[in-house]
């Protein structure tokens, strides 16, 4: 699985001319699942997400994570983060899991964010036209792939 999770002011989901999502202070985390991920990947990187010390502390220091912060966070499934742009210039995303694997991981990932978190988050719907809004606080964006663990 890649993530790419970017610390926001604020940030909401749309589609259709209709707001399914929105934050103030949190987590944007865009989700690529590939047939290779497990139970393992989602496991690992819900609790590296939510541990992640990327919040200030009251010395203004990133100490805190989205549990100190009492942040929340919005998972939005993007299946172009596994794009090959080796040849051409047609991305490729032949390595992208199709909907009947994906959409069970990215549940799985879901409630397994909710349980880490100690709360409900909020989602995009998998395979929607979205249109993704946020200020990045920071900014801060990161990338963790879960299949480069060390």
């Amino acid at each position: 699985m890649k993530v790419v999770i970017q610390k926001t002011l604020k940030a909401s989901v749309t589609i259709q001319n209709k707001i399914v999502a929105n934050i103030k202070k949190g987590l944007l985390v865009l989700v690529g699942i590939e047939d290779a991920d497990t139970d393992e990947d989602i496991n690992w990187l819900s609790k590296k997400i939510v541990n992640l010390r990327i919040f200030l502390d009251e010395n203004d220091v990133m100490n805190d994570s989205i549990l100190d912060a009492d942040g929340n966070i919005i998972i939005v499934s993007q299946f172009t983060l596994h794009a090959s742009t080796k040849k051409g210039n047609r991305p490729s995303y032949i390595k992208a899991s199709k909907p009947e694997f994906a959409i069970p991981m990215y549940e799985k990932f879901i409630q397994k964010m909710e349980s880490d978190l100690g709360k409900k988050v909020q989602t995009g719907k998998f395979g929607a036209d979205m249109k993704v809004e946020l200020i990045n606080d920071g900014p801060i964006t990161i990338i963790i792939d879960s299949k480069n663990k060390t």
